[in-house]
């Protein structure tokens, strides 16, 4: 009887965790955005020109490949321009730190799907210690292990990170309502 009665508790116990768990996924509040369609317009502009001028520099020294985590930046940058991880530092800093970690440990340890995600692993420790975490350099560190870039996409990723920082620090700041960066 005591062993019946123990095991009860146990599923109970059990159930109880388990509905918890899954409770957690269901979120908080449903999320209502106000859309500004005066600052929609001018950070998809600011994207535009952005992108505009980085894919040439990008696809004129060999790395077209450049393009889709830069995108993403441009993304953050105008998109969320007040946000902390579209300030320079985690942007040129989050781009240098996770395309260097990728080829130095691509180099090191050769190439499977083990070292990709050990590789992402790292990137994110690093981002973290430095305080220059950007999630779309996270992508920079995958591209550069996935394409075989070599060490020449280490100076694509940099110079167009600056340039991308420079832009937006001349275009958001052509407006009242903006001001970037918010921190170095």
């Amino acid at each position: 009887m005591n062993i019946e009665k123990m095991r009860r508790v146990e599923v109970h116990s059990l159930t109880q965790r388990l509905t918890t768990y899954i409770k957690k996924m269901k979120g908080e509040t449903i999320f209502k955005s106000r859309l500004n369609y005066v600052d929609l317009l001018i950070s998809s502009f600011g994207c535009l020109l952005a992108m505009s001028m980085i894919s040439v520099i990008a696809i004129s020294i060999g790395y077209p490949m450049a393009l889709g985590p830069l995108g993403a930046s441009c993304l953050l940058i105008f998109g969320a321009h007040n946000g902390p991880f579209s300030q320079p530092r985690h942007i040129i800093g989050g781009h240098l730190i996770a395309t260097l970690a990728a080829l130095i440990i691509w180099n090191i340890f050769d190439g499977s799907f083990f070292i990709i995600g050990i590789t992402l692993a790292v990137v994110i420790i690093l981002m973290v210690l430095t305080g220059t975490i950007h999630p779309p350099a996270a992508a920079s560190a995958i591209v550069a292990i996935n394409s075989g870039a070599g060490w020449g996409f280490i100076a694509c990723m940099i110079i167009c990170s600056i340039f991308l920082v420079i832009i937006s620090l001349f275009y958001n700041n052509l407006f009242q309502s903006r001001r970037y960066p918010k921190y170095w």
